[in-house]
């Protein structure tokens, strides 16, 4: 997100990473059949199988704050990864029903394949149509917007110091593009804080495409926009690293980099269902 002037009075403001992770599989899931946020399934024996896999790959990693959709395949996913973390077992579980899925109405219960033909016989594109009863793309981003809001408050509260803003936030040609190696803590070797997020698919798809078309956030290099748009996998990791700055009580984010989109490399050993 680029300055047009440098900041130069005083506020609050902090640097945090931000870990989005996608539920693990259940069997509504595996039968590909909508769950949406009317239908609340536990996660499937694979589910649990690659929630301690993700918990596992990130077990190193110290989460400050974890926050969860309320639904139980999203409680369940965020529980086990806290357990097979080194750091972060004693970490509250915060739940947010606006972290729950898309609302997808008289579809929900129902195979993909026949929200596709609703989506067909309406002329429009399977991902922008709004079955009855539904939530829209807009009101989902909005809900992700309202959740962005009071996740900066919450982290400026527990975590941010009084600092001068121009001290720490890049200027337009200054941000340094996070090192990639293929790690669980790529991006986060550095800052302290770090906020767990446990969510849905196409919660996720929207957030992400909020974050990249809207907030401008920075994208790695090399990384096509059908790569940061695809949907992501069950138990699927994002990381964001975002830097806010808190004028008259009101937070803002300054800059918000993307280090990596949808990775898997946990579920190599795991079948994986879509």
């Amino acid at each position: 997100m680029n300055q047009e002037e440098p900041v130069t009075h005083n506020c609050i403001m902090l640097t945090f990473a931000l870990t989005i992770v996608r539920h693990g599989e259940t069997q509504y899931n595996r039968d590909k059949l909508l769950q949406g946020q009317g239908i609340d399934t536990p996660l499937s024996d694979t589910g649990h199988q690659q929630a301690a896999a993700a918990g596992h790959y990130l077990r190193d990693l110290h989460f400050t704050n974890v926050f969860a959709s309320n639904l139980q395949r999203a409680v369940q996913t965020a529980e086990i990864i806290l357990r097979n973390n080194l750091h972060s077992s004693a970490t509250e579980v915060v739940l947010d029903p606006l972290l729950r899925e898309r609302g997808f109405g008289v579809a929900e219960g129902r195979p993909k394949e026949d929200l596709k033909n609703m989506a067909n016989a309406a002329g429009q594109a399977c991902r922008d149509y709004t079955p009855p009863g539904g939530e829209t793309l807009e009101q989902v981003k909005t809900r992700f917007k309202k959740f962005l809001k009071s996740l900066y408050q919450r982290m400026l509260d527990d975590h941010g110091s009084p600092n001068p803003c121009s001290a720490s936030i890049p200027g337009p040609s200054e941000p340094e593009q996070p090192v990639i190696a293929g790690l669980a803590n790529d991006g986060v070797h550095v800052v302290p804080v770090h906020a767990l997020i446990v969510s849905h698919g196409a919660f996720i798809r929207v957030s992400v495409r909020h974050l990249v078309e809207d907030l401008q956030c920075a994208v790695p290099a090399g990384l096509k926009m059908s790569q940061m748009f695809s949907p992501c996998p069950n138990t699927g990791i994002c990381r964001f690293i975002i830097t806010l700055c808190r004028e008259e009580s009101s937070p803002r984010a300054t800059h918000i980099q993307c280090v990596f989109i949808n990775r898997k490399d946990h579920l190599n050993d795991i079948k994986n269902s879509d």
